[in-house]
């Protein structure tokens, strides 16, 4: 359920954008980034986004969404790495993984607005 809070804020922050252009468009497709480790599951973030949406400059558009891999960064050689299941052992040098931000994002990438006759 806590894809329901998360997609409030993106309906908001779509709709406050909607409306800085005025009536001139209507939102069709908003492109959302999200890092794996934030646990929100695609279909989810869909079905609040229609339920959200209805009433809002968001309804009817089409929500993409792209996943980012959780990330580590070696503590010996500094390269970064997705972590392998039950090691935290940079495949580089052997040194081991610590956790950075990576993975964790959660942002609108970019909004498509089709342009109204006027």
């Amino acid at each position: 359920m806590h894809e329901a809070s998360a997609i409030e804020s993106v309906v908001k922050i779509v709709s406050e954008e909607a409306e800085k252009l005025g009536a001139a468009g209507r939102v069709r497709t908003v492109k959302l980034v999200v890092g794996e480790a934030t646990g929100h599951l695609e279909e989810a973030l869909v079905f609040y986004f229609d339920v959200l949406g209805k009433g809002t400059a968001a309804e009817g558009a089409k929500l993409e969404v792209s996943y980012v891999k959780p990330r580590l960064r070696c503590s010996s050689c500094q390269k970064l790495f997705e972590r392998k299941r039950f090691s935290f052992d940079c495949p580089h040098c052997g040194g081991q993984g610590v956790a950075t931000k990576i993975g964790s994002e959660f942002y609108i990438d970019s909004l498509e607005i089709e342009d109204m006759p006027g």
